[in-house]
C-alpha cells in the first residue's frame, strides 16, 4: 500500500490535536479492514501519541507538565532556541503503530490519536502506512 500524508496546521507553540477522525477517514476511503497502521511524524519537533480525549484538561496537563519538565529557557546550546521541542519529541515519539480491525483503529473507550506540536505554529505532515493482514 502506498504512503498517505495528512496535513496538520497548528496554531500554538505547544499543542495536541486529535487526528483520529482523519485517520479513520483514510481507512474508510481505502476500504482497509484488517491490519496494522503506522503513523509517523517526519519532524524533529513534533510527535504523535495516544491518550485520553474525554476530558480536555488531560491535554493541558500533558503539555503543561512537559513544559515544566523541559523548560524552553533552560541552558541549551542548540542555536535555534528550540531544544526543548526536540527533547519533548524524543520523549513522546515520532511514531506509533495501531491495530486496524473492521475498518477502524482499535482504541480504548476514551482514547484518541493526537498530533503533538512542540515548536509551532506550523504546517506539518503526518505519514500513514497501512499493512494488510
Amino acid at each position: 500500500m502506498p504512503l498517505h500524508t495528512l496535513t496538520v496546521r497548528t496554531a500554538e507553540r505547544n499543542q495536541m490535536i486529535d487526528i483520529t477522525a482523519e485517520i479513520e477517514k483514510y481507512l474508510l476511503e481505502n476500504n482497509f479492514q484488517s491490519g496494522i497502521l503506522t503513523i509517523f511524524v517526519p519532524h524533529t519537533t513534533a510527535a504523535v501519541t495516544i491518550n485520553e480525549n474525554a476530558d480536555p484538561s488531560v491535554k493541558r496537563d500533558i503539555l503543561t507538565y512537559l513544559s515544566k519538565l523541559i523548560p524552553r529557557n533552560a541552558d541549551f546550546r542548540h542555536l535555534e532556541g528550540n531544544s526543548d521541542s526536540h527533547i519533548k519529541t524524543s520523549l513522546v515519539s515520532p511514531s506509533i503503530t495501531v491495530i486496524v480491525e473492521n475498518g477502524r483503529i482499535v482504541l480504548g473507550t476514551w482514547q484518541s490519536v493526537f498530533f503533538c506540536e512542540f515548536d509551532g505554529p506550523r504546517t506539518r505532515k503526518v505519514i500513514l502506512k497501512f499493512i494488510k493482514d
